[in-house]
């Protein structure tokens, strides 16, 4: 059995504001990078998908050039044909298996899990390389999803060997208990793309990158 992923750091993941303006979303995904964002998310359900695949190409590109990882949410026809390292699948969403077959066994998959441990399981069973958990806090994003708590973060970070990502309202702020839970990936979407100028951007980011070098407790 090989060894398992190894993520760590800040998830960036694009908005549908973002993504309608492809010079603004590549400005703004170069600063999050500069700022050190470890993996980006293209999430862009708005866009045709002549936009979305030029978005995709060009933003898989940029992240390989920064030594980061593209995921691209829900596509894994996208996912393949722009050369993301990967791609992340909700409930609704295409099976991992299917997606695996598909994008091959180097492929990182990752999978939403909601508020629910079980889930996660059955993710990892499925071939999930990482799960994601949430909301923890409110969210602009997603403001109607069902809410997770620090104590699901520290059973699933006793149960699972795969990483961890924690999504929804987390700020620099607030993530320093979702990180001593157990945490290896922050996920945020308004937190860095918010403000939608690269230079707010590229601070935010930072900010989130900095938990991640700092020791534990502070």
């Amino acid at each position: 059995m090989s060894a398992p992923l190894r993520l760590h750091g800040l998830y960036a993941i694009t908005s549908d504001a973002l993504c309608v303006d492809p010079a603004r979303l590549l400005a703004c995904v170069s600063a999050a990078l500069r700022g050190g964002a470890a993996l980006i998310q293209y999430r862009d359900k708005q866009g045709t998908p002549a936009q979305r695949a030029a978005n995709a190409r060009a933003l898989a590109e940029l992240c390989h050039e920064a030594g980061a990882k593209l995921i691209v949410n829900d596509d894994v026809a996208l996912a393949l044909g722009c050369g993301a390292d990967g791609v992340h699948l909700g409930a609704a969403d295409a099976p991992l298996s299917q997606a695996r077959a598909a994008l091959g066994p180097r492929a990182i998959l990752g999978a939403s899990c909601g508020p629910v441990l079980a889930r996660a399981h059955a993710a990892v069973a499925g071939g999930a390389d990482y799960v994601a958990f949430g909301r923890f806090f409110d969210s602009r994003t997603k403001p109607q999803a069902p809410p997770a708590t620090v104590e699901l973060m520290v059973e699933a970070r006793r149960r699972l060997q795969v990483p961890i990502c924690a999504i929804g309202g987390v700020t620099p702020a607030n993530a320093g208990t979702l990180l001593e839970a157990g945490a290896d990936l922050i996920a945020a979407v308004d937190g860095v793309f918010g403000c939608g100028e690269p230079a707010a951007v590229e601070a935010a980011a930072r900010s989130y990158a900095a938990l991640f070098t700092r020791p534990p407790g502070h």
